[in-house]
């Protein structure tokens, strides 16, 4: 138990990266997609903060009695990460809105026989 417990947040990872996966995977709507998309996203955050923070780890900044640092260098990548995952997802909405105008679905099925039928795509 004590391995499980040590490694709870590289397993709470691994879930949410086989979830975000297979919500992209096996879903057909694009709203659905984009929502396994940014649990997947949260799951590589979640990977790369986890190291940076150690128990009793105080901030860089060296000081007499302190012997233990945290690494504040994943909180500052996770921050652009976050960022950069925020205007994708951002963008990802306009397209699916888009879409939706231009076929009358969000269903991936639906808009690819929409396209086929209208003779624009193969």
């Amino acid at each position: 138990m004590s391995a499980f417990a040590s490694h709870y947040s590289y397993w709470v990872t691994v879930f949410l990266m086989a979830t975000g996966l297979y919500i992209v995977i096996a879903r057909g709507n694009l709203l659905k997609k984009l929502i396994g998309l940014g649990i997947f996203q949260t799951s590589v955050y979640l990977l790369y903060i986890a190291p940076g923070k150690l128990i009793g780890g105080t901030a860089p900044i060296v000081a007499e009695g302190f012997r233990v640092y945290s690494n504040p260098l994943p909180h500052v990548l996770i921050l652009t990460a976050i960022v950069v995952g925020v205007a994708t997802l951002a963008l990802g909405l306009a397209i699916v809105v888009r879409i939706r105008e231009a076929y009358g679905s969000t269903e991936e099925d639906e808009i690819l026989a929409a396209d086929r039928a209208s003779g624009g795509g193969g």
